[in-house]
């Protein structure tokens, strides 16, 4: 019996805890766990840590340079004004359903379900920086549709109103682009894969484009084909299919379009980065955006997504895994924020 009560009073907590780290209501949730503490005693356990929120999450996790990190950007906050939409993109490496009959004997339902949940918080941690939800959050190197939904449905983002937006493309990997978008700031109106046609006329065994329409905006998320030896033509048909793409959807109207992806090259020449090889930072991931009245793109460098790079220094991107060792990241990757003003 008291084993119930504790275990009911726990849930309760854990609900209270993520509601108001939602809605950053600091000073009335730790009145509600005072009152909690004082009334279930011993039922909760003592040594459990309280999550920070508000501001105080900003400082603990910011979305700055880091010392170490050369070149990799971030700016300061702003007031964002409410003519303009955040956007997310991340490739998130290998995001595979664990029941694969392909999957790596070491990728479990564990491992899968923590990356679940680091992706869920790295989105929280985005919105605790900038004040508000991302609008909608693009993804590269998703398997399959099970992995989106349980995702959105496992984790702190079951309480928030994200519609998933995925096809299955012909890549060789079986890895795919997909979109989370927010029902409430931006419905979706629709939505198509575009294939990326090979030498032959033919479809390219590579990651569809995704196309998303909404009333203010398209958005097209990409993941094009990386470089084999000096042979680039894939990647150059994805970048010419994405001109063909935008300039129709100008053609027929749409004002603004906003191109996402993980590009598999440094298009940009910034100095910046988002994924760090051979001890060089590279800026491959990014963003295209034609009709805005202005964009700015910053690159969350939070500290819980690096580790020490022992080979050569500073610091890296914390991967799930490295061969068959589990390092317990989320990705190669560091996702990209972009904020389009209207």
């Amino acid at each position: 019996m008291w084993w119930g009560l504790g275990r009911l009073i726990f849930g309760l907590w854990v609900e209270i805890v993520w509601f108001f780290y939602l809605c950053d209501m600091k000073r009335t949730m730790i009145l509600l766990l005072m009152w909690l503490g004082v009334s279930a005693g011993a039922a909760l356990p003592k040594s459990l840590p309280l999550p920070p929120c508000g501001p105080d999450r900003v400082s603990d996790y910011p979305a700055i340079p880091l010392e170490g990190v050369q070149g990799v950007t971030g700016s300061s906050l702003e007031d964002i004004q409410q003519d303009s939409l955040l956007i997310v993109f991340w490739n998130v490496e290998n995001f595979f359903d664990y029941h694969s009959p392909s999957r790596p004997q070491y990728w479990t339902s564990g491992r899968f379900y923590a990356k679940c949940d680091g992706i869920a918080k790295t989105l929280l941690r985005i919105a605790d920086h900038y004040g508000r939800l991302p609008d909608a959050v693009g993804f590269a190197e998703v398997e399959n549709g099970f992995v989106l939904r349980q995702l959105n449905t496992q984790t702190a983002l079951r309480k928030l109103d994200y519609r998933i937006v995925h096809y299955e493309s012909p890549d060789h990997r079986g890895i795919d682009c997909a979109l989370l978008c927010r029902s409430s700031t931006i419905p979706l109106r629709d939505s198509a894969p575009k294939h990326v046609p090979d030498s032959a006329g033919g479809v390219m065994a590579t990651r569809d484009i995704l196309l998303a329409e909404f009333d203010s905006l398209a958005i097209l998320v990409n993941h094009h084909p990386s470089q084999i030896g000096d042979d680039s033509s894939g990647r150059t048909r994805a970048r010419a299919r994405l001109q063909a793409l935008t300039d129709s959807l100008r053609a027929a109207g749409r004002a603004r379009v906003l191109a996402v992806g993980d590009f598999n090259e440094d298009l940009w020449n910034n100095g910046g980065g988002t994924l760090k090889y051979n001890g060089h930072w590279e800026k491959i991931d990014g963003h295209f955006a034609e009709g805005f009245a202005r964009v700015r793109e910053d690159i969350f460098a939070d500290p819980v997504l690096l580790e020490p790079d022992s080979a050569f220094g500073g610091q890296k991107p914390r991967r799930t895994f490295v061969g068959p060792r589990y390092r317990g990241g989320i990705s190669d990757h560091l996702p990209i924020v972009i904020l389009v003003y209207f």
